[in-house]
């Protein structure tokens, strides 16, 4: 990846047009459950939100294998795609990008009042 693709994030854009001409190969269930499992896992990306790009891969290729296979959706992922999010994203309860600012936000209103950081 050039400097270019870096900073405009086209190398992402080419990465997710990937992804969806992949995905609308796969059956309705499957379709659906990426997309639920693709707007779960966004709000713990990076700022770019590159960290997400092995772990779509990897869940697109899962996808592909057990389609290919004749499972249904709710075979490999269950009836908790919740669950398979947070931990795709590293740990139950995974924090968010929201989680990681207000925890920021509050550290530093706490540095101003001259109170340790919690």
């Amino acid at each position: 990846m050039n400097f270019w693709e870096k900073i405009t994030g086209s190398d992402m854009t080419k990465e997710m047009k990937s992804f969806e001409a992949r995905i609308k190969t796969l059956p309705a269930d499957y379709r659906a459950a990426w997309g639920e499992i693709n707007a779960r896992l966004w709000p713990h990306s990076d700022f770019t939100g590159r960290n997400l790009m092995p772990i779509l891969d990897g869940v697109l290729g899962l996808f592909e294998e057990t389609s290919a296979d004749g499972q249904t959706v709710r075979e490999v992922l269950g009836d908790d795609i919740q669950g398979f999010c947070s931990a795709l994203a590293g740990e139950e309860g995974a924090k968010s990008y929201r989680d990681k600012w207000r925890n920021q936000l509050n550290n530093t209103i706490a540095k101003k009042l001259g109170q340790s950081e919690g």
